[in-house]
């Protein structure tokens, strides 16, 4: 039997990894701790219960919180303030807590149980300088990534592991690559088993989508609702590409690393959705009209907000050759998933999103 404690297990990617870890290994023990801070985590609660998962209400930035917590044999760092805007736009003391405080928290924790510790970091930890530097085309609908670069670390697809790190990233991507750092040494040091998983953009059922963080959650809400919708930065043309993962993938790929860490132990890998789902917001307006049959008005906002970049595409052909996995799903089904859910559950939605 295996102990898992998953914090921000009441989020969006933390409770869908808890209850399909329960259904897929009932004889798993399964605690999530949250804070539930962001609004709709709340919903959750009760999806949970029902998958058989305990759920205790902490803080990682709490010590004392995570030691409460029985015997664990696994950590999976699901936690954060995830807005590439946070101490931007608002006071960084949030975001460096949780972030980079709150994920040393759980790796003395995961030092005191000898913890396996699987890390969601962010493909936000790529600098924004370094990416300025990416040649682009511009087609109709999107920006594209040149076939030729100067700069290592990058080809039509995408940015791998090697990709310069050196330059600004926002303080939401440098909280996450300190703590990528702190893992490497808690490693050596402590001697635990530690995977980093820098994910792209993620998306799928029970995300709240915001403009700043989940926003092809955020784009289907819109459509379902008839709501309008801005194109932000970039001329205002809806140009800017991204990768997206359906957290169905994002799941497989943990279940991957839980059963093999000897395998990956030490790895730090990009997790992305690829090429293959990669969308811009005028495409993705779209693929929403097409499948939600409706129309909303969008309006364009040429100015480009601070820490924005006109486009990510992530190269995963690490993990893909060293484990075998790859996404699934296409960037259809997951525009259909997300609006069965909203269909599904749109009286306790409609207020929140």
């Amino acid at each position: 039997m295996r102990s898992i404690l998953i914090t921000g297990g009441a989020g969006f990617v933390g409770s869908y990894l808890a209850i399909a870890l329960k259904e897929k290994y009932p004889a798993y023990k399964l605690y999530v701790l949250d804070n539930l801070k962001r609004r709709g985590s709340e919903l959750n609660l009760v999806r949970l219960k029902e998958a058989g998962v305990e759920f205790v209400h902490g803080d990682i930035r709490s010590a004392e919180d995570l030691n409460q917590l029985p015997a664990l044999d696994l950590i999976i760092e699901a936690s954060a303030e995830p807005s590439v805007l946070a101490g931007i736009t608002s006071a960084p003391d949030y975001l460096i807590n949780t972030n980079l405080v709150g994920a040393i928290n759980c790796l003395n924790l995961a030092a005191k149980n000898k913890a396996d510790f699987i890390f969601l970091s962010t493909s936000r930890i790529y600098p924004i300088n370094q990416i300025e530097k990416i040649a682009t085309f511009e087609t109709d609908t999107r920006f594209e990534i040149s076939q030729e670069q100067i700069i290592q670390g990058v080809g039509p697809e995408g940015l791998a592991e090697d990709f310069p790190l050196d330059g600004y990233r926002s303080l939401y991507g440098c909280t996450k690559l300190s703590a990528e750092y702190f893992i490497q040494e808690y490693r050596q040091f402590y001697g635990i088993r530690t995977v980093i998983n820098r994910c792209g953009l993620l998306s799928g059922p029970w995300q709240m989508g915001k403009s700043d963080q989940g926003v092809v959650g955020l784009w289907v809400a819109r459509h379902f609702w008839k709501q309008p919708l801005s194109y932000i930065g970039f001329g205002g043309t809806g140009k800017q590409t991204r990768d997206v993962l359906h957290v169905a993938d994002l799941f497989n790929c943990i279940d991957y690393q839980i059963h093999h860490m000897d395998q990956v132990d030490g790895e730090c890998l990009n997790v992305g959705g690829g090429r293959e789902t990669s969308t811009s917001l005028l495409e993705l307006t779209a693929l929403c009209q097409e499948i939600t049959g409706n129309k909303v008005p969008i309006q364009q906002v040429p100015e480009t907000r601070p820490a924005d970049i006109k486009t990510f595409i992530t190269d995963s052909t690490r993990i893909k050759q060293m484990t075998g996995w790859k996404p699934m799903a296409t960037k259809e089904q997951l525009i259909t998933d997300i609006l069965n859910w909203l269909r599904t559950n749109e009286n306790h939605l409609k207020h929140i999103l």
